[in-house]
């Protein structure tokens, strides 16, 4: 019995692009998530684990698209082979059917302890910055609003402007509008 070849991409962010993956494997269905690796939250890899059946094969581009956490990759892995699902990692160049070598299950390991590391040590990187940044006296995150934008708000609203009306005259979005008009009070 063949079962299905069945993708799973996964990029950080929507403006990444996903094609250089699995491009030139063959698939009969393709998952793409584009959402942070450390989130557990990923639709389309739920929808993936949820599709897999006996005799199909998952491809991978590599580890830390599937994962970024030791623990999880390894739920995820075992999950499957259990299943009697054949889980390929094309950039590592290594698969588990569940009859694998200690090797392999080694190397899945480490592979696994280092995509973890690398997350934590940017986690840890990006921290240091933001504090170095604060003790600049740099502000952080979205623009601030000028104090001068609440009078015109307010002169928009006085002539009866809708608040969504307010927001294209500004070239605002409304939430932004909406803090405003709560400043002027």
């Amino acid at each position: 019995m063949t079962g299905q070849q069945i993708g799973y991409i996964r990029v950080s962010s929507e403006g990444q692009n996903t094609a250089r993956q699995l491009d030139g494997i063959a698939l009969d269905k393709e998952f793409t998530d584009k959402v942070s690796g450390s989130t557990k939250k990923r639709p389309q890899l739920e929808a993936c684990l949820n599709y897999l059946r006996k005799g199909d094969t998952l491809h991978v581009h590599s580890i830390d698209r599937l994962a970024r956490n030791l623990i999880n990759l390894q739920e995820i892995v075992e999950g499957l082979v259990v299943k009697e699902v054949t889980v390929e990692f094309h950039h590592e160049k290594l698969t588990f059917t569940g009859d694998d070598n200690p090797m392999a299950t080694l190397t899945l390991q480490l592979m696994g302890a280092f995509a973890e590391f690398e997350r934590r040590m940017t986690r840890a990187r990006q921290k240091e910055g933001i504090s170095a940044a604060k003790k600049q006296g740099r502000h952080l995150g979205r623009p601030r609003l000028e104090k001068s934008l609440t009078e015109v708000a307010m002169g928009f609203k006085m002539e009866g402007l809708s608040v969504a009306n307010i927001a294209k005259e500004m070239k605002l979005s409304r939430p932004s509008v909406y803090k405003l008009l709560s400043q002027a009070k």
